[in-house]
């Protein structure tokens, strides 16, 4: 851990009214991509510090972060931000006891699956945040970014930008629905706690920092994406969060799912350009483009396309 970083965690810790910083212990954690992760302890109370990550205010809205956040805290299904500075790049969050980071395996759980659900029909039936940044806003500036970094696409990219362009043109001719959305469906983002038994008695939504007003159906169709839901699981994650099994609705989000690989595909290999981070970044983007080649080339795009 850099001094730097540590004299960061230092400024942010005594910047926290009433906290002394005689009382205080900290330790950094394990994970996080784009930022240093501590668990600060301040007079027996734990709580979660992270610092932010060098270049990340190029990409992430701090600000907009702390209102969803906050927002999503008010409705009861994430924790509380304690404290939270611009100044000193950091911010310090209630530590969930007895709460523990989902993952990829969790998620061939349909209780996990259904639980997901419920928290996006919670936070999208928020009042609006102050931002709205669609999905199709997203992915233009990463391509752009992309282009004057010179970031290193497959040789059918503009095949794959030309599908995008179509799911584009096809939601805006239908119109988008516009509603708070969190856009970062990482299984770590989905902090669960279970009982004796296994069962699930409460799920928290945390890191809000992609948090938008954005098209519905792109917070459902990037989560399933995400965590590989078949395509009979789909339709009952589109049921019970639509509460019906239109067809409009289906083609919607098996699209979004596409523009979803493109977005995270186009962010990854303009990252890779811009960061030295301890990640593969282009692989990544790589294989998101694949997936976005899969649906583009599947015999039913055009039929998704003329039924949004």
């Amino acid at each position: 851990m850099s001094t730097a970083t540590t004299q960061q965690v230092d400024a942010a810790i005594a910047a926290v009214p009433g906290w002394d910083m005689a009382k205080v212990t900290r330790r950094p954690l394990v994970g996080g991509l784009l930022n240093s992760n501590w668990l600060v302890n301040h007079d027996g109370e734990d709580y979660f510090l992270k610092v932010f990550g060098v270049g990340t205010d190029k990409f992430v809205n701090r600000q907009l972060s702390f209102d969803a956040a906050t927002k999503a805290n008010a409705i009861g299904i994430a924790p509380k931000v304690e404290f939270f500075s611009l100044d000193k790049g950091a911010e310090i969050i209630e530590f969930l006891h007895g709460y523990r980071a989902s993952t990829n395996a969790d998620f061939a759980r349909k209780d996990f699956l259904s639980g997901v659900i419920s928290l996006y029909r919670r936070f999208n039936a928020c009042e609006r945040l102050p931002v709205t940044k669609d999905v199709f806003a997203m992915t233009d500036e990463h391509i752009e970014q992309g282009e004057a970094l010179g970031a290193i696409r497959p040789a059918d990219f503009a095949w794959l930008a030309h599908q995008y362009d179509r799911a584009k043109q096809a939601f805006f001719a239908s119109g988008l629905d516009i509603v708070p959305c969190h856009n970062d469906p990482m299984p770590g983002n989905f902090m669960v706690r279970l009982d004796a038994d296994d069962r699930i008695t409460d799920m928290k939504l945390i890191d809000f920092e992609f948090a938008s007003n954005n098209e519905r159906a792109y917070e459902i169709g990037v989560f399933v994406g995400e965590v590989f839901v078949d395509e009979e699981t789909t339709l009952e994650l589109i049921e019970q969060y639509y509460g019906s099994v239109r067809r409009d609705l289906v083609a919607r989000v098996w699209v979004a799912r596409a523009v979803a690989d493109m977005k995270w595909g186009s962010w990854a290999v303009q990252q890779r350009q811009m960061s030295d981070w301890d990640f593969d970044y282009q692989k990544y983007g790589i294989w998101k483009y694949a997936r976005a080649r899969k649906l583009f080339d599947d015999p039913r795009w055009n039929d998704w396309l003329r039924q949004i």
